[in-house]
């Protein structure tokens, strides 16, 4: 009779962390490519936060090595990653991530059946934004011309609505022109964005693995979790989620334990955790991976943290105090010239230590950004995304 491993909450956060660089930094050398593979990728819609998510994972690393990484020796790609939300992702791994993306379903499309494409429509305009961008850097309006040119003018009617604008109608999935590999963002032109077609690298990833592949790494990294977790990481529907995770367990690829009581699954054999929490203090920036995809979320975020970093339960809308794996405060950046000053709202008594632990940090914080940090100890009375 095969006995249930049982997984509590401060060993699974332990793993998590020691596997996402939090508890012991990439040491100089370490590819800034293994650092992002490690978290399945930086969240990039503000590249000053995906600058300190990866940065603050290190022990040396900038934010000119991240760009250089990025524009320079290609081993970084920004483009959409889970969710439909723009990444920093390995290079080396874009095939795995498109693959997997690209197959997972989505939700029901948020806009009215008139401003909606239709899945033949969609496959058009996805094959004429690969097709405008292979070789070139476009901008938006550039390539909103090329794909109206390639397809017809119902693709350029401005029915979409965002930021108290109406876009062109083949802006709705530009994401999924991201996760088809026919689309990636370029170096900005001025203070424009501009996008590019990723260049080929890594190997194709296989149809049949990639899904199992996929939540292989993910349960490496955020594991144990359940299907809901999963689904909810990625924007993709529960009970499709949970027939994945049912067929990846008759197939032997994953496996069941007890996390905190709760049946939930980790990669098969893959259940050699820490004993105790992570120990120590880390500033993480709006959208880090760690508190995106860290669930059970209440468990992540216990006691006034809940309220007070999170927005109706989203995570990411303030950037935050480590302590000892689970938040435990808030914190924001002013920045002037070269230098800045960074604002900590801890939410429990800090110790001598971790008081000494939260200097070296935001000292680590100016490092990563090229400025010279001061801090302050006190409310953070800006709003989130601030």
């Amino acid at each position: 009779m095969t006995t249930t491993v049982r997984i509590t909450w401060d060993a699974a956060s332990a793993r998590r962390a020691r596997r996402q660089f939090l508890t012991g930094p990439a040491t100089t050398g370490t590819p800034i490519a293994e650092v992002v593979g490690a978290m399945l990728g930086a969240h990039a819609q503000v590249l000053s936060a995906a600058e300190l998510s990866v940065g603050m994972r290190t022990d040396a690393a900038t934010r000119a090595d991240v760009r250089a990484a990025l524009w320079d020796e290609r081993t970084l790609i920004k483009t959409y990653g889970p969710r439909g939300t723009v990444h920093l992702l390995p290079a080396r791994e874009l095939p795995l991530f498109s693959a997997a993306l690209s197959a997972a379903p989505t939700g029901p499309s948020p806009f009215p059946p008139d401003v909606r494409l239709t899945e033949e429509q969609a496959g058009q305009v996805v094959t004429a934004i690969g097709e405008a961008l292979d070789g070139r850097c476009l901008t938006v309006d550039e390539l909103s011309e090329e794909v109206v040119a390639r397809t017809g003018p119902w693709a350029g009617d401005r029915v979409m609505p965002a930021f108290q604008d109406l876009w062109p109608r083949w802006r709705q999935v530009m994401h999924r022109a991201g996760w088809a590999g026919a689309l990636c963002f370029g170096p900005n032109r001025g203070r424009k964005a501009t996008y590019t077609r990723p260049l080929p690298g890594g190997p194709e990833a296989g149809p049949g693995d990639t899904l199992a592949a996929f939540v292989h790494r993910y349960l490496h990294t955020y594991g144990p979790a359940t299907p809901q977790h999963f689904a909810r990481w990625l924007a993709a529907p529960s009970g499709w989620a949970t027939a994945l995770f049912g067929e990846l367990a008759a197939a032997g690829r994953i496996e069941e334990v007890l996390f905190e009581g709760t049946p939930a699954w980790v990669a098969a054999g893959d259940t050699d955790f820490p004993q105790g929490p992570p120990r120590g203090v880390r500033l993480l920036p709006y959208f880090d991976a760690y508190v995106i995809a860290g669930q059970p979320r209440e468990r992540l975020f216990p006691g006034a943290a809940y309220e007070r970093a999170l927005g109706g339960g989203q995570a990411g809308n303030y950037p935050v105090l480590l302590v000892d794996g689970v938040v435990a405060g808030v914190w924001h950046q002013r920045r002037r010239g070269r230098r800045t000053t960074v604002t900590v709202e801890p939410l429990v008594r800090l110790t001598a230590r971790q008081e000494r632990e939260l200097g070296e940090q935001v000292e680590r914080a100016g490092e990563v950004l090229e400025a010279t940090p001061e801090l302050v100890v006190g409310e953070v009375t800006v709003g989130p995304h601030a």
